[in-house]
């Protein structure tokens, strides 16, 4: 019985390591992330939009730059154009805007995340993954943005 009972104790030590271990890991879906946190018109009407960009993907990234689709409110695509985010280290929020020249925000309806035109490692100067497969993306305006 008490080799029973130390053999339970022993077994019940060895899953500690493993359930801490999966307590730290992050969802893939909170790695990177970017936001669409604002959308306002300017004062000559063009529309200012508000990114916030999340990098907890473990890489540093050197250069980050997304290509994207603008859809105007009858599903037709208007634009294609890169927003270039620049260096987001990782553990770090970054905010950035980006005027839209010519395009008033209610003539806005979705913006999709077409590819990552450049998301170079900071450590090593090559290309990185992260940008695309660790993304998430969402908005907290009336313009829907997506992957």
């Amino acid at each position: 019985m008490k080799n029973r009972i130390f053999a339970l104790w022993i077994a019940g030590l060895a899953a500690v390591p493993v359930a801490a271990a999966a307590q730290d890991e992050t969802p893939a879906s909170e790695l990177f992330k970017l936001e669409l946190n604002a959308a306002a018109e300017t004062g000559n009407g063009n529309c200012r939009l508000t990114y916030v960009a999340e990098n907890n993907s473990g890489t540093a990234l050197d250069r980050t730059e997304y290509e994207v689709a603008i859809f105007d409110g009858e599903g037709v695509v208007t634009r294609l154009l890169v927003l270039k985010f620049g260096a987001l280290i990782d553990g770090k929020t970054r905010v950035l805007q980006f005027e839209l020249p010519g395009a008033a925000c209610s003539d806005i309806s979705r913006i999709v995340i077409n590819d990552s035109s450049a998301c170079i490692d900071a450590e090593t100067g090559n290309e990185a993954d992260v940008c695309m497969s660790a993304l998430s993306a969402s908005s907290r305006t009336a313009i829907q943005f997506g992957i």
